[in-house]
């Protein structure tokens, strides 16, 4: 039986759920989003945070979000107008019930005193009758508990609605700049938040959001995750090889109007897609061979260079598209990684950490998924998450901890709008993913399972 306490809940949910960038077309620079919540044995909040990517927002998006916000705050407070009337009709009728119930209680003690001189039959249905409303006990009392959370709902919601409509009309009362400033200040505040927050479980992938049309089929763009909240740069490596040119642009406002702020023509052509930009260094695949090379933008220099050891090279052990994308870079919140596959693991996933300054690789695991089997592959927190291929249909098939060195098979689809992905990685500081899907530069948001950390846990 659904009780009115469970309703709300579903109520609360929808609205939640209500907030889907996919189906608004709000993107993660507009908004933060909480996709659950719930509470350990220890009472501490647990909740899922879709952390925004890190960028200004605009004030009509900040209105229309806040428009759409009110209007679902106001349906829902009818919602439960409408539920208050039915509970509270409910609750009469249970009260009625109540009365009559214990009418037959007092008649059938008075029957089980005298029941030889009733007949059997009778005593039989009467004790039937009393077996059908005994299970309105606990229900009544339910109902008494859901009648008062009721009244707490509905004074929540006014005092909501009152607040809403307050910010609404206060948003009109300044100008944009200053309205800026304010939503700076919110900015470092809600930064100040996520830094409390603890890594993640990936959950769900939404999106995707197409930044800009340009280049071949295949390449890769990035931003670098350890740069400063300032530092919004943006670096474009086209086609998969036979190019050694990387275009960079001061910001995604420069990446979409194609305004290049600098070129770098590195000394060896690049294999695959599959590069990371992480801490001012580029980290890229040599072409025909299992050497990675570390390049810094600042002084235009070759800073290391190292054979990942039996990894294999030039589509040995490729990703089901092909293009030289044996070995893949990525970077999370624990530092640099290689995935790759060797003969001695047959030809399976080898996830190794790698040292930033000297490529040394620190730890390996080895995993049972086929390289050849997987579309893309991208790191968070730890975790490394396989698609099961690069075309439409695709999802995060397969996922293995670096932390317990166990895996799961997983069930998060996502939409390969463009029908075709030659790159899909992770960045920690926007926390979305960044894709080439087949001449689209476009991110999807990632929902994470996140558990928020108190004072008493510092």
């Amino acid at each position: 039986m659904r009780t009115p306490a469970n309703i709300v809940n579903l109520l609360l949910l929808s609205l939640l759920a209500g907030l889907d960038p996919s189906k608004t077309q709000i993107s993660p620079k507009e908004g933060w989003q909480v996709y659950s919540s719930a509470q350990d044995p220890d009472g501490r909040c647990i909740c899922t945070v879709v952390a925004p990517e890190q960028n200004l927002c605009s004030r009509d998006a900040k209105s229309r979000q806040l428009r759409q916000l009110l209007e679902k705050v106001q349906n829902m407070s009818q919602s439960i107008e409408v539920l208050n009337l039915r509970t509270q009709r409910d609750f009469q009728y249970v009260l009625k019930m109540e009365t009559q119930m214990k009418g037959l209680k007092a008649k059938f003690r008075q029957i089980e005193d005298d029941r030889k001189t009733l007949m059997t039959k009778h005593f039989q249905e009467l004790k039937e009758k009393m077996d059908e409303l005994l299970p309105l006990i606990p229900v009544l009392e339910q109902y008494k508990t859901d009648a008062k959370l009721i009244t707490q709902f509905k004074e929540e919601i006014r005092n909501l609605s009152t607040v809403l409509t307050g910010i609404q009309e206060e948003i009109g009362a300044y100008d944009y700049e200053e309205l800026h400033q304010r939503v700076l200040s919110l900015e470092t505040r809600l930064r100040d938040c996520m830094k409390k927050l603890t890594c993640g479980k990936l959950m769900k992938i939404t999106g995707p959001i197409t930044v800009k049309i340009s280049g071949t089929r295949f390449g890769a763009w990035m931003t670098d995750p350890l740069a400063s909240e300032k530092n919004n740069r943006v670096w474009y490596m086209d086609s998969y090889t036979n190019n050694k040119i990387v275009r960079e642009y001061k910001s995604i406002a420069d990446f979409v109007s194609g305004a290049e702020s600098r070129t770098y023509n590195l000394p060896f052509k690049w294999a695959g897609t599959n590069h990371v930009v992480y801490n001012g260094s580029l980290y890229f695949n040599k072409y025909q061979s299992n050497i990675i090379i570390k390049y810094s933008f600042d002084t235009g220099r070759v800073l290391a260079q190292r054979s990942l050891e039996y990894a294999g090279f030039h589509n040995v052990y490729p990703y089901t598209w092909g293009g030289f994308s044996d070995i893949d870079l990525m970077a999370d919140e624990i530092g640099l990684w290689a995935v790759y596959a060797t003969n001695q693991n047959a030809g399976n996933i080898v996830i190794s950490q790698l040292n930033q300054d000297t490529l040394e690789v620190l730890k390996s695991w080895s995993t049972g998924y086929p390289k050849r089997s997987a579309g893309e592959s991208f790191m968070i927190c730890g975790t490394l998450y396989v698609t099961n291929s690069h075309l439409t249909g695709a999802k995060v098939y397969y996922s293995y901890s670096t932390k317990t060195s166990t895996y799961e098979y997983t069930d998060i689809p996502f939409h390969n709008q463009y029908f075709h992905i030659s790159m899909l990685d992770y960045n920690a500081r926007d926390r979305a993913l960044y894709a080439w899907n087949n001449g689209h530069q476009v991110l999807f948001n990632v929902t994470l399972f996140h558990v928020i950390k108190t004072e008493d846990d510092t």
